[in-house]
């Protein structure tokens, strides 16, 4: 499994904007960009996402800028990249959704149409156990379409897979911000 850039960077902003020392000063997008040598364009983009989710609040006009919305003992790091992430299909045929009965959560959408024989759901939208449910690809792509693999219908794999991206997402689950930045100093230094 390899996080996107997207969700690297979303990460690295939320560092940033934790362990800056002044804590009252905001920052800006080009700070955050120029300190990770990364694309302000593409920083951008993530910035607005991470607004609407509610991680960052963001101050219009001359003396504006950007900070944390929460504390970062608030910010799960599971749930973080539950959001973010476009999607946690490890294989051809192994497809995932957020499920939830509205069918959005904090403007995700997922489908309901899903077997939940591997459903982890224990839990809100914005705290640890967002579900993630392994879905029948043949459903999603309807019927007559034709599958990538041909053991896809009985094959068992994909519950290998399906465990192990719990196991993945869970031990992120158990992870804040706070718990991330706790060489807060160092961390600061280096961004500098």
């Amino acid at each position: 499994m390899r996080l996107t850039n997207y969700s690297d960077y979303a990460l690295r902003s939320l560092i940033y904007l934790a362990v800056k020392p002044e804590r009252g000063v905001l920052a800006n997008i080009s700070d955050i960009a120029h300190s990770y040598d990364i694309s302000k364009s593409h920083l951008t983009k993530i910035i607005h996402q991470l607004g609407q989710l509610g991680y960052i609040h963001s101050v219009r006009g001359k003396n504006g800028g950007i900070r944390l919305a929460r504390d970062p003992k608030d910010i799960n790091l599971g749930v973080l990249i539950k959001q973010i992430e476009p999607d946690f299909d490890l294989v051809e045929c192994f497809a995932t959704t957020l499920p939830n009965t509205d069918n959005s959560i904090n403007g995700i959408t997922g489908s309901t149409n899903h077997d939940t024989t591997y459903d982890n759901s224990y839990g809100e939208a914005n705290t640890p156990g967002l579900p993630l449910t392994l879905i029948d690809e043949t459903a999603v792509k309807g019927q007559n379409a034709k599958a990538g693999c041909a053991i896809s219908p009985a094959c068992q794999l994909k519950g290998v897979f399906f465990e192990a991206l719990t196991a993945f997402i869970t031990v992120l689950e158990g992870y804040t911000l706070a718990d991330i930045i706790s060489n807060e100093v160092e961390l600061a230094s280096l961004l500098s």
